[in-house]
């Protein structure tokens, strides 16, 4: 069964969504303005676990991916991780749609999505959809200043050689985050905004309630 792009928007009309690139502050914007204005917060990634034991590792062969051992896993190529970031979003993003419908029956909901920007121009309107963009620098120089972060890097410092291993993840962080997906957010026809080098939280944040209509 395939759900019409318009039928889903109607279903998704109480939903907004924060995407774009990290250290942007997408997962503390979401946090807040869901405090603020009673909105339920749909964490990014809040049940991947979940959403993975439902699928098929021949269907969902990227989202599925199950780590041979922490050196094969941050080693990949940056290609290879590029194409299980986003093959893997896509995979989980039918999942992740079905939980935002049911949620989102009789309450406004928000979260800080892993759908990929082009299924969102199908699924929802302009006012519903906000991309937060960081420079190059932060989303990679600065990916293990936060503490959700430091699973990731207690890993690498279990491989075998970890200093080569953080600088072949860091290429895979840069390919990621590459003047190309940047331009996608940025032509993807929704609202951006953009985290400089200083504290831009409160002036994002204000932006943000206006945008979503909410100020």
């Amino acid at each position: 069964m395939i759900f019409a792009d318009n039928i889903l928007r109607q279903y998704l009309k109480n939903v907004f969504f924060i995407t774009g690139t990290a250290y942007a502050g997408k997962s503390t914007m979401c946090a807040r303005l869901a405090r603020e204005h009673g909105l339920y917060h749909y964490a990014e990634n809040a049940r991947a676990a979940e959403h993975r034991a439902m699928c098929d590792p021949q269907i969902q062969r990227q989202f599925c991916y199950q780590r041979r051992d922490w050196d094969a896993f941050f080693n990949r190529t940056p290609e290879e991780y590029e194409r299980w970031i986003y093959e893997g979003s896509a995979e989980e993003a039918e999942l992740e749609v079905l939980d935002l419908v049911r949620l989102s029956e009789h309450q406004r909901v928000i979260t800080d999505t892993i759908i990929p920007i082009r299924i969102l121009r199908e699924i929802a309107a302009y006012g519903q959809v906000a991309v937060m963009l960081s420079p190059q620098s932060m989303s990679v120089e600065r990916f293990f200043d936060r503490e959700d972060k430091d699973d990731i890097l207690a890993c690498i410092q279990s491989t075998r050689n970890p200093q080569a291993t953080m600088e072949n993840f860091k290429r895979c962080l840069a390919r990621i985050n590459s003047p190309e997906h940047y331009r996608e957010y940025e032509q993807s026809g929704f609202y951006c905004l953009y985290r400089g080098e200083g504290d831009t939280r409160e002036e994002n944040y204000r932006a943000l309630e206006r945008h979503f209509g909410l100020a």
